[in-house]
């Protein structure tokens, strides 16, 4: 059994991120999600991956990173999803404020990434050490991290579908720049958005595997 779902507005520097947050009873960890590529908390993708990790008991939050505004100016083409530094420093405060939060402050935290919410999720990862567990990347661009994928010392998964050729090309080289515990697992028959018959569920079978084997209760985060 999971708690109604939970709206929460975030502070990061003057603006109100709106989230909403799901619990089990007793959850385990919190999965903290990073959208892109002009998607939302809304994103169905995500909404699916979230349930499936609540069954394996743990807590998630779907988070908007870009105001109603900056959506608009993104969708009229000003490209406001790749500004990954912007998207990292409000997820950073999303993590600053799940670590204050009476529900949430002894969870551990992962982070699930999604096209260039990946690199954001990497970029706040290697920005917030002590409080970021592990890291999943799904169908993500975590080449967009530039040298931060270096200071990444969180286990980092990355997710590709077996079909989206130039993103495999792209996860391959971000890989061989991680320096942390990390894997990558391609889907096979699957595309950029995972669509196929049984593709998401692949997906978020792999991620709750990942989450399983290296979310860290908060004292055992590396550095604490």
């Amino acid at each position: 059994m999971e708690s109604p779902e939970r709206s929460v507005e975030i502070d990061a520097e003057g603006l109100r991120l709106h989230g909403d947050l799901v619990s089990p009873r007793a959850p385990r960890g919190l999965i903290l999600f990073a959208h892109g590529s002009g998607s939302s908390r809304m994103s169905p993708r995500n909404r699916s991956v979230a349930a499936a990790l609540r069954e394996g008991d743990l807590a998630t939050l779907l988070l908007d990173l870009l105001s109603p505004s900056e959506e608009a100016r993104d969708n009229a083409g000003g490209m406001v999803r790749f500004d990954v530094g912007l998207l990292a420093s409000r997820l950073a405060a999303a993590i600053d404020w799940l670590a204050r939060d009476s529900t949430t402050a002894d969870l551990p935290i992962g982070l699930f990434g999604a096209s260039t919410g990946a690199a954001a999720a990497l970029i706040a990862a290697a920005r917030r050490p002590n409080d970021v567990s592990c890291v999943v990347s799904r169908g993500g661009r975590p080449d967009l991290a530039g040298d931060a994928l270096e200071l990444v010392r969180s286990p980092t998964l990355l997710i590709i579908g077996g079909e989206d050729e130039v993103v495999i090309q792209l996860n391959e080289q971000a890989f061989g720049r991680l320096v942390c515990v990390k894997e990558l697992a391609i889907v096979p028959g699957a595309t950029h958005l995972f669509e196929e018959p049984g593709a998401l569920e692949n997906v978020a079978s792999l991620a709750l595997e990942w989450f399983e084997g290296h979310l860290a209760p908060r004292a055992r985060v590396a550095g604490r």
